[in-house]
């Protein structure tokens, strides 16, 4: 007795603390997530962890069998956690339902016991899932905006210890020790979740009827740069990840960079009435085939040698009119270079969203003919649809490129951030004539089923080959239309696109029924 209680002492005291000291991490309500008119996306609700100590627990078997016909699950994975030796600690269920747990409490388990925790909801389900992201059990953002503004919203968990007896009662004098948790803060966001509904409902439509691999879609406002809704399939319900497909995490207008095709001529088309090298009604000779380096361009659709004008180029979507129309320009390659450069195409844009990519432009030594004429239809160079969104936006709002961006407000603090703005197109003559000019492609060219009754439309379609191993597959192209309302009080800018369709198409009519949803909510009105 002398050597246990004098010389052994604080070894064995030691190991009694530890038996009877129960230690865990308390969670905090992570702040809640709004769309931005205040509908609830995400928020944390009130639930129930379920801890046991193995070493209290007198009939395993018994324990797990009742605790299962209550949460459901494997009677056997219960006893598994029950019967662990060594231990005086175990989760029996992490963030069980409020109600589902007292239903527990009332069988008076031995060694089975309660701890007050939060989950994360998404009353949504998969609208807008994407874009919101998705929890661990610890209540950490893993994806999406839950781990962009993690820090945000997840607040300081706290801890708690305690000394417990046999029966798991607090010991009266024993330690305790509590730090409570500070809960996070609420964020509103840019997304109307209305109109996100129908843009994801709208594009999975289009996929099906043509039997397209993928698709995705970008609302965005050009003047502020809030993205009213941007969807890519597939869509993920964070409710529900056990049945998430690959890649659905990720929203791919902003995480893929893809060669754009015709959408492109834009670029090169504002970079030409920039430069004051041609006007909509200057002509130019095209023939059916040009060669350089080998190679040859040719136009989408075949045809014989034809005059055009540069107008009749854009909304006909000639490749080899454009190609030829860059060379009319002093300098037309370096200059289509440096215009590129100046839009920010090809650069990140600062969305405020977990792994943007970035877009792809050689070197423009590395540059030959053949090089030239493909970058200005859009093949040879990368974008994010979002990055194309911003550029187009620029046209949408005099020259200025606004940052895209999600988060609008911290309501608890009041708290509105700011985002960049740049001015990129100096020549703001070029401005009206680039969108008459892209208004002609809807009335007159390729993007016909844009058109929306009583509205001016400029926008632009495209049919992009795709490449794979160094050539371009044969009998599946991206099709996509941009475009946004002239003449309008919108500056909405909207992005639909199809991936590996197996046929030449257009998807112009899937934009028109997006803005004419849009124009109908925000009851935009034509000027």
């Amino acid at each position: 007795m002398g050597y246990l209680q004098v010389i052994e002492s604080a070894h064995y005291s030691a190991m009694a603390e530890e038996a009877r000291t129960i230690s865990f991490t308390t969670t905090p309500h992570r702040g809640t997530i709004y769309d931005r008119n205040g509908t609830v996306l995400a928020k944390s609700v009130d639930a129930t962890t379920i801890y046991a100590n193995p070493a209290e627990v007198t009939d395993a078997a018994a324990e797990a069998q009742a605790i299962a016909n209550v949460l459901g699950g494997d009677a056997s994975t219960y006893r598994e956690l029950l019967s662990k030796e060594s231990t005086t600690f175990v989760y029996v269920k992490r963030q069980a339902d409020v109600d589902a747990a007292a239903e527990v409490k009332k069988l008076a388990l031995d060694g089975v016991y309660f701890i007050a925790d939060t989950r994360r909801e998404y009353p949504c389900g998969q609208i807008g899932g994407q874009i919101i992201g998705y929890c661990n059990v610890d209540g950490e953002g893993i994806t999406g905006l839950e781990l962009q503004y993690n820090d945000i919203l997840s607040g300081t968990p706290g801890s708690y210890t305690a000394e417990r007896g046999e029966n798991g009662l607090p010991i009266p004098g024993g330690v305790k020790e509590e730090t409570p948790a500070v809960d996070g803060q609420d964020i509103m966001i840019s997304i109307d979740i209305e109109l996100q509904e129908y843009v994801e409902n709208r594009v999975a439509e289009a996929v099906e009827n043509m039997t397209a691999a993928g698709g995705s879609s970008v609302v965005m406002d050009a003047g502020t740069g809030e993205i009213y809704a941007i969807a890519s399939l597939p869509y993920m319900d964070p409710s529900d990840m056990t049945s998430a497909k690959s890649s659905s995490d990720q929203v791919k207008p902003i995480t893929q960079a893809f060669e754009p095709g015709s959408v492109f001529k834009t670029v090169s088309a504002t970079t030409i009435l920039e430069e004051g090298a041609m006007t909509p009604d200057d002509t130019l000779f095209c023939p059916a085939v040009i060669e350089a380096d080998g190679y040859k361009v040719s136009d989408a659709h075949e045809r014989s040698d034809q005059t055009f004008s540069f107008r009749q180029i854009l909304d006909q979507s000639s490749n080899v009119g454009i190609s030829l129309s860059v060379q009319k320009m002093t300098d037309g390659f370096t200059k289509l270079y440096e215009h590129i450069q100046k839009y920010n195409l090809c650069e990140k844009t600062g969305v405020d969203y977990p792994g943007e990519a970035s877009g792809m432009l050689q070197p423009l030594e590395n540059w030959a003919t053949i090089t030239g004429w493909n970058v200005s239809f859009g093949q040879g160079v990368a974008v994010t649809p979002l990055q194309l969104v911003r550029f187009y936006g620029a046209l949408a709002n005099d020259g200025v490129e606004a940052t895209p961006h999600f988060l609008v407000s911290k309501p608890q603090t009041g708290e509105v951030p700011t985002y960049d703005t740049e001015d990129v197109i100096e020549n703001k003559a070029a401005i009206p004539t680039i969108t008459d000019m892209l208004k002609t492609v809807v009335t007159d060219g390729t993007g016909k089923n844009a058109q929306i009754d009583g509205y001016s439309v400029a926008g632009k379609t495209s049919t992009a080959e795709i490449a794979e191993g160094g050539v371009y597959r044969q009998g599946v192209y991206n099709l996509c239309f941009e475009g946004f309302l002239p003449d309008s009080s919108s500056q909405l800018v909207c992005f639909v696109g199809l991936n590996e369709v197996p046929s030449q198409g257009n998807v112009s009519n899937v934009f028109k029924d997006i803005m004419a949803f849009a124009i109908d909510r925000y009851k935009i009105q034509p000027e």
